[in-house]
Protein backbone atom coordinates (compact mmCIF):
# COMPACT_ATOMS: atom_id res chain seq x y z
CA UNK A 1 0.00 0.00 0.00
CA UNK A 2 1.03 3.06 -1.05
CA UNK A 3 0.31 6.21 1.33
CA UNK A 4 0.69 9.63 0.79
CA UNK A 5 1.22 12.06 4.35
CA UNK A 6 1.17 15.92 4.69
CA UNK A 7 2.08 16.72 8.46
CA UNK A 8 2.77 20.37 9.26
CA UNK A 9 3.22 21.36 12.85
CA UNK A 10 2.94 25.35 13.82
CA UNK A 11 4.60 26.81 17.17
CA UNK A 12 3.92 29.95 18.09
CA UNK A 13 4.81 32.63 20.95
CA UNK A 14 3.89 35.68 22.29
CA UNK A 15 6.85 37.13 22.46
CA UNK A 16 9.91 36.95 20.58
CA UNK A 17 12.36 34.37 21.43
CA UNK A 18 16.55 34.64 21.24
CA UNK A 19 17.49 31.16 21.28
CA UNK A 20 15.69 28.11 20.58
CA UNK A 21 16.94 24.18 19.65
CA UNK A 22 14.90 21.27 18.61
CA UNK A 23 15.42 18.39 17.56
CA UNK A 24 13.22 16.39 14.99
CA UNK A 25 12.29 12.47 14.24
CA UNK A 26 10.07 13.00 11.12
CA UNK A 27 11.54 11.06 8.68
CA UNK A 28 10.04 7.49 8.03
CA UNK A 29 12.13 4.47 8.69
CA UNK A 30 13.01 2.64 5.49
CA UNK A 31 13.20 -1.26 6.96
CA UNK A 32 10.43 -3.89 7.89
CA UNK A 33 8.78 -3.71 5.05
CA UNK A 34 8.57 -0.14 4.62
CA UNK A 35 10.17 2.38 2.02
CA UNK A 36 9.89 5.88 1.48
CA UNK A 37 9.17 6.94 -2.01
CA UNK A 38 9.83 10.69 -1.65
CA UNK A 39 9.99 12.18 1.69
CA UNK A 40 10.85 16.40 2.01
CA UNK A 41 11.11 18.12 5.30
CA UNK A 42 10.45 21.98 5.28
CA UNK A 43 11.03 24.75 7.73
CA UNK A 44 9.72 28.05 7.92
CA UNK A 45 11.24 30.44 11.54
CA UNK A 46 13.91 28.09 12.00
CA UNK A 47 17.13 25.99 9.92
CA UNK A 48 18.66 22.79 10.12
CA UNK A 49 22.08 22.60 11.60
CA UNK A 50 22.98 18.97 11.36
CA UNK A 51 21.71 15.78 10.99
CA UNK A 52 22.51 12.31 12.59
CA UNK A 53 21.16 8.89 13.38
CA UNK A 54 20.34 8.09 17.06
CA UNK A 55 20.86 5.04 19.21
CA UNK A 56 17.23 3.70 17.36
CA UNK A 57 18.02 4.25 13.66
CA UNK A 58 16.25 7.10 14.00
CA UNK A 59 16.90 9.96 11.67
CA UNK A 60 17.07 13.10 13.57
CA UNK A 61 17.53 16.50 12.64
CA UNK A 62 18.75 19.03 14.85
CA UNK A 63 17.45 22.85 14.01
CA UNK A 64 17.70 26.22 15.67
CA UNK A 65 15.04 29.12 15.62
CA UNK A 66 16.07 31.91 13.60
CA UNK A 67 16.40 34.96 16.32
CA UNK A 68 13.15 36.70 17.24
CA UNK A 69 11.02 34.75 15.91
CA UNK A 70 7.50 34.17 16.96
CA UNK A 71 6.45 31.52 14.85
CA UNK A 72 8.32 28.22 13.15
CA UNK A 73 6.37 25.52 11.56
CA UNK A 74 7.59 22.06 9.98
CA UNK A 75 6.24 20.89 6.95
CA UNK A 76 6.44 16.91 6.27
CA UNK A 77 5.78 15.96 2.93
CA UNK A 78 5.87 12.52 1.52
CA UNK A 79 4.91 8.72 0.00
CA UNK A 80 5.43 5.38 1.81
CA UNK A 81 5.50 2.08 -0.05
CA UNK A 82 4.02 -0.34 2.82
CA UNK A 83 3.88 -4.20 2.39
CA UNK A 84 3.98 -5.16 5.57
CA UNK A 85 0.68 -6.53 6.88
CA UNK A 86 1.47 -8.98 9.74
CA UNK A 87 2.68 -6.41 12.17
CA UNK A 88 6.03 -8.20 12.74
CA UNK A 89 9.18 -6.40 12.08
CA UNK A 90 11.58 -8.86 12.61
CA UNK A 91 15.04 -9.69 13.86
CA UNK A 92 16.38 -6.96 15.72
CA UNK A 93 18.55 -4.06 14.31
CA UNK A 94 20.14 -0.87 14.99
CA UNK A 95 22.93 0.41 17.41
CA UNK A 96 21.08 0.08 20.86
CA UNK A 97 21.26 -3.62 21.68
CA UNK A 98 18.95 -6.06 22.47
CA UNK A 99 19.09 -5.83 26.55
CA UNK A 100 18.74 -1.86 26.61
CA UNK A 101 14.60 -2.63 25.79
CA UNK A 102 14.59 -4.33 29.23
CA UNK A 103 15.64 -0.75 30.60
CA UNK A 104 12.45 1.48 32.81
CA UNK A 105 12.45 5.04 32.38
CA UNK A 106 10.38 7.43 34.20
CA UNK A 107 7.01 7.04 31.74
CA UNK A 108 7.00 3.42 31.68
CA UNK A 109 8.61 2.14 35.97
CA UNK A 110 6.09 -0.35 37.07
CA UNK A 111 4.29 0.04 40.19
CA UNK A 112 1.43 -1.83 41.66
CA UNK A 113 -1.12 -1.72 39.19
CA UNK A 114 1.32 -2.71 36.59
CA UNK A 115 2.78 -5.05 37.93
CA UNK A 116 -1.06 -6.75 38.86
CA UNK A 117 -1.63 -6.49 35.29
CA UNK A 118 1.51 -8.71 34.11
CA UNK A 119 0.99 -11.21 36.65
CA UNK A 120 -2.73 -11.73 35.70
CA UNK A 121 -1.42 -12.65 31.80
CA UNK A 122 1.67 -14.26 33.12
CA UNK A 123 0.39 -18.08 33.20
CA UNK A 124 -0.23 -18.39 29.48
CA UNK A 125 2.64 -19.96 28.33
CA UNK A 126 2.11 -18.91 24.83
CA UNK A 127 4.35 -15.48 24.24
CA UNK A 128 1.85 -14.17 21.77
CA UNK A 129 -0.89 -15.25 23.24
CA UNK A 130 0.35 -14.10 26.41
CA UNK A 131 0.80 -10.43 24.96
CA UNK A 132 -2.34 -10.20 22.66
CA UNK A 133 -4.20 -10.95 25.86
CA UNK A 134 -2.26 -8.13 27.58
CA UNK A 135 -2.65 -5.69 24.92
CA UNK A 136 -6.79 -6.74 25.13
CA UNK A 137 -6.56 -6.34 28.88
CA UNK A 138 -5.06 -3.19 28.65
CA UNK A 139 -7.32 -1.41 26.19
CA UNK A 140 -10.26 -2.87 28.48
CA UNK A 141 -8.70 -1.37 31.53
CA UNK A 142 -7.87 2.23 30.36
CA UNK A 143 -10.58 4.11 28.41
CA UNK A 144 -9.41 5.99 25.24
CA UNK A 145 -9.97 10.09 26.17
CA UNK A 146 -8.77 12.81 24.30
CA UNK A 147 -7.33 15.42 26.80
CA UNK A 148 -7.20 12.62 30.01
CA UNK A 149 -3.63 12.84 30.13
CA UNK A 150 -0.59 14.69 28.92
CA UNK A 151 3.36 13.70 27.46
CA UNK A 152 4.28 13.55 31.13
CA UNK A 153 2.14 11.14 32.21
CA UNK A 154 3.53 7.90 32.92
CA UNK A 155 2.47 4.21 32.77
CA UNK A 156 1.23 3.49 36.44
CA UNK A 157 -0.24 6.95 36.57
CA UNK A 158 -2.40 6.05 33.63
CA UNK A 159 -3.54 2.72 34.73
CA UNK A 160 -4.18 4.04 38.12
CA UNK A 161 -6.87 6.48 36.18
CA UNK A 162 -8.31 4.36 33.78
CA UNK A 163 -8.31 7.19 31.46
CA UNK A 164 -5.38 7.93 28.57
CA UNK A 165 -4.68 8.02 24.89
CA UNK A 166 -1.94 5.85 22.60
CA UNK A 167 0.81 6.91 24.48
CA UNK A 168 -0.59 5.74 27.52
CA UNK A 169 -1.70 2.55 26.29
CA UNK A 170 1.64 2.34 24.35
CA UNK A 171 3.61 2.94 27.76
CA UNK A 172 1.53 0.19 29.93
CA UNK A 173 2.05 -2.24 27.47
CA UNK A 174 5.49 -1.62 27.46
CA UNK A 175 6.32 -1.41 31.03
CA UNK A 176 4.16 -4.73 31.41
CA UNK A 177 6.37 -6.08 28.73
CA UNK A 178 9.71 -5.92 30.40
CA UNK A 179 7.90 -7.26 33.48
CA UNK A 180 7.06 -10.36 31.37
CA UNK A 181 11.12 -11.06 30.23
CA UNK A 182 10.09 -9.02 26.78
CA UNK A 183 12.40 -6.15 25.29
CA UNK A 184 9.67 -3.51 24.45
CA UNK A 185 9.95 -0.48 22.49
CA UNK A 186 7.86 2.57 21.65
CA UNK A 187 6.57 3.72 18.54
CA UNK A 188 5.19 7.18 16.89
CA UNK A 189 4.11 7.42 13.52
CA UNK A 190 0.85 7.57 11.24
CA UNK A 191 -2.32 5.48 10.85
CA UNK A 192 -4.41 5.72 7.33
CA UNK A 193 -7.74 6.13 9.26
CA UNK A 194 -10.93 4.59 7.54
CA UNK A 195 -13.19 7.05 7.97
CA UNK A 196 -10.82 9.82 7.26
CA UNK A 197 -8.44 11.87 5.88
CA UNK A 198 -7.45 14.87 8.19
CA UNK A 199 -6.05 14.34 11.39
CA UNK A 200 -4.84 16.33 14.77
CA UNK A 201 -1.80 13.94 15.30
CA UNK A 202 0.77 11.31 14.89
CA UNK A 203 -0.35 7.66 16.57
CA UNK A 204 1.74 5.40 18.81
CA UNK A 205 1.97 2.04 19.23
CA UNK A 206 4.48 -0.55 21.17
CA UNK A 207 6.60 -3.36 19.78
CA UNK A 208 7.77 -6.14 21.87
CA UNK A 209 10.73 -8.86 20.99
CA UNK A 210 9.92 -12.55 21.09
CA UNK A 211 12.29 -15.02 21.06
CA UNK A 212 12.23 -16.71 17.38
CA UNK A 213 9.95 -14.17 15.45
CA UNK A 214 11.51 -10.75 16.65
CA UNK A 215 10.20 -7.59 16.97
CA UNK A 216 6.11 -7.73 17.06
CA UNK A 217 3.69 -4.52 17.05
CA UNK A 218 0.81 -4.11 19.00
CA UNK A 219 -1.81 -1.11 18.77
CA UNK A 220 -3.26 -1.03 21.83
CA UNK A 221 -5.82 1.38 21.11
CA UNK A 222 -7.22 -0.06 18.30
CA UNK A 223 -7.21 -3.61 19.35
CA UNK A 224 -4.77 -5.00 16.95
CA UNK A 225 -1.15 -5.72 15.25
CA UNK A 226 0.33 -3.01 12.98
CA UNK A 227 -0.79 -3.81 9.14
CA UNK A 228 -0.22 -1.77 5.95
CA UNK A 229 -2.11 1.65 6.67
CA UNK A 230 0.66 2.25 9.46
CA UNK A 231 3.53 3.96 8.98
CA UNK A 232 6.84 3.46 11.42
CA UNK A 233 8.60 7.10 11.91
CA UNK A 234 10.69 6.65 15.11
CA UNK A 235 11.26 4.14 17.85
CA UNK A 236 12.58 4.80 21.82
CA UNK A 237 12.24 3.18 25.48
CA UNK A 238 9.41 5.64 25.56
CA UNK A 239 7.74 8.88 24.36
CA UNK A 240 10.98 10.93 24.91
CA UNK A 241 13.20 8.79 22.64
CA UNK A 242 10.77 8.76 19.96
CA UNK A 243 9.06 12.31 20.05
CA UNK A 244 8.64 14.20 16.51
CA UNK A 245 9.53 16.81 18.61
CA UNK A 246 11.18 18.12 21.07
CA UNK A 247 13.33 21.31 22.43
CA UNK A 248 14.47 23.71 24.22
CA UNK A 249 14.51 28.04 24.83
CA UNK A 250 16.65 29.89 26.37
CA UNK A 251 17.17 33.72 26.65
CA UNK A 252 14.99 36.50 25.52
CA UNK A 253 11.57 34.67 25.23
CA UNK A 254 12.39 31.58 27.06
CA UNK A 255 9.29 31.75 29.01
CA UNK A 256 7.07 32.92 26.72
CA UNK A 257 3.77 30.80 26.17
CA UNK A 258 3.63 28.48 23.61
CA UNK A 259 0.96 27.69 20.96
CA UNK A 260 0.64 24.60 18.96
CA UNK A 261 -1.16 23.54 15.56
CA UNK A 262 -0.50 20.35 14.43
CA UNK A 263 -2.62 19.27 11.01
CA UNK A 264 -1.95 15.73 9.53
CA UNK A 265 -3.12 14.29 6.34
CA UNK A 266 -2.78 10.39 5.83
CA UNK A 267 -4.29 8.48 2.48
CA UNK A 268 -3.76 6.01 0.10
Amino acid sequence: MRLSITHRTTHSYDEPVSYGLQQIRMVPKSRGGQAIINWDITLEGARREATFDDQHNNVVWLTSMDEGATEISLICQGEVENTNGSGIIGTHGGYAPLWYFGKTTRLTEPGNAVTRLADAVAKNSDHLDRLHSLSARIASDVAYEVGSTGPNTSAEEALAGSRGVCQDHSHIMIAAARLLGHPARYVSGYLMMNDRIDQDATHAWAEVHVEGIGWVGFDVSNGHSPDERYVRVATGLDYAEAAPISGLRVGSGATANETMRVSIQVQQ
